[in-house]
């Protein structure tokens, strides 16, 4: 594999935004190419995934487009080869069904497993 082998770690839902930026700064400049990119997704931060409309008496009060914009960032990481693992345990924590989740989502058991596993491969570890 050649390339800088880099795993973001989030567990705050309020940094998905500056995660998302890094990541499109590295990959602008450093190319999409010479890039292998790792976002592991645990704590608070998997929140992104939930449905955002709540009911109220007036109807449904949905506050979904602030987390709809970061979902698409995402997903044009994506499409460039950025992976996204969000913690099985975060999720059951949050209350979040695995079958809910974008299709370029993979969960793994346990994200600190995933981080762990990925510092020894040789990624470098970013918390931004």
């Amino acid at each position: 594999m050649n390339g800088l082998k880099v795993l973001f770690h989030i567990n705050e839902l309020s940094r998905w935004q500056i995660v998302l930026g890094n990541i499109t700064n590295l990959l602008n400049d450093v190319g999409q190419d010479n890039a292998h990119i790792e976002v592991v997704i645990n704590g608070e931060a998997v929140s992104i995934f939930k449905d955002k409309c709540k009911q109220v008496e007036s109807g449904n009060l949905c506050s979904i487009s602030s987390n709809l914009s970061l979902l698409e960032q995402m997903e044009k990481l994506s499409k460039v080869g950025v992976k996204f693992v969000a913690c099985r345990n975060a999720l059951k924590a949050q209350l979040i069904d695995e079958e809910s989740l974008p299709d370029f989502v993979t969960v793994v058991p346990a994200g600190i497993t995933e981080i762990v596993r990925k510092q020894a491969e040789g990624y470098a570890y970013i918390k931004p």
